[in-house]
């Protein structure tokens, strides 16, 4: 059965095979290109054949994936820390360690094959929405492996395609906590720099100048606590970009504790599963009802530890 993945445009100027290439990261921009080239790409509802096409803000872009690889998710039995859940969408608390959806090396245990399990049908049905793809069911955004908090899962397509417009007009907001080294100067501030993929290390984000494929990102910062050396800031994310706050922390001299690819490297004697980065409120709007929904979700104890720590030295 062919892979199905739909995509809004949030901001356009991006080569369509650029653009796909950093949506879709599991999928190179060689195999986005010869897709494109076999008539599997849309654009609003029209196939482009030209990788070379230049995608457009609130762009709907379809793409077929025929004969995916024969992966077959299973529904697993992993427990979920549950925050809101009623027949249109779901609310987790998601652990540090769990990958969102399955990829190379991330087959399963995966937080959609802990979905599947919980959103079984007493047929073994998935009450999920499909609009994600097969291996990305009821998936509306993302969090980093390591990274700690409320994420959103649609059941329904209808759910899906509200909750993704919502987070295209940035009218569901994201708050995350995080640990960073150093002490900021000012109380709050923005950080407005574009990112893209890093010029060499492809694993990797980076400040990229938009002349040169990066994409507008926007992180607001208030600090929440002083530590010593160290600093709790409440970060709000303007867009989504992959590893937007990690990078943009990173930027302004102040990286995230513990981050494994952007941190300093600097031992501070608390054993953390990664990144010192937690969602810890997410705001939207019921796709049914309209109603506007507030959820909270508790940090980890390993962040809880570092916090008592920090105190304890300051």
């Amino acid at each position: 059965m062919a892979l199905q993945i739909e995509l809004w445009v949030e901001d356009g100027g991006d080569r369509l095979d650029a653009y796909l290439a950093d949506q879709l990261e599991d999928i190179s921009r060689s195999r986005i290109q010869k897709l494109i080239s076999q008539e599997q790409v849309r654009v609003n509802g029209t196939v482009c054949t030209s990788k070379k096409a230049i995608v457009q803000e609130e762009d709907r872009i379809q793409v077929t994936i025929p004969d995916a690889a024969p992966l077959v998710l299973e529904p697993e039995p992993i427990p979920l820390d549950i925050l809101y859940e009623d027949d249109q969408l779901l609310i987790v608390n998601k652990p540090a360690g769990l990958v969102v959806h399955p990829a190379p090396g991330h087959a399963s245990g995966t937080l959609v094959n802990a979905l599947l399990w919980h959103c079984r049908t007493a047929t073994g049905a998935s009450t999920l929405s499909g609009i994600g793809g097969i291996q990305r069911p009821g998936i509306v955004h993302r969090l980093d492996k390591d990274t700690t908090g409320a994420i959103a899962i649609a059941k329904t397509d209808f759910a899906h395609q509200h909750l993704q417009r919502q987070f295209h007009d940035k009218t569901a907001r994201r708050d995350y906590l995080g640990v960073v080294y150093g002490a900021p100067k000012t109380e709050q501030g923005t950080i407005d720099a574009p990112l893209g993929r890093h010029p060499v290390d492809r694993q990797k984000m980076a400040i990229v100048p938009e002349e040169k494929g990066g994409r507008p990102a926007v992180t607001h910062w208030q600090i929440k606590e002083r530590l010593g050396n160290f600093t709790l800031i409440n970060f709000e994310l303007e867009t989504g970009r992959t590893h937007q706050i990690r990078v943009h922390a990173a930027s302004i001299g102040h990286s995230i504790v513990g981050d494994p690819v952007y941190g300093s490297g600097r031992s501070i004697g608390v054993n953390l599963p990664g990144q010192a980065l937690h969602a810890w409120r997410l705001r939207l709007q019921h796709p049914a009802t309209g109603e506007a929904i507030e959820v909270t979700a508790a940090p980890p104890d390993s962040f809880v530890k570092l916090l008592e720590a920090l105190r304890k030295r300051t």
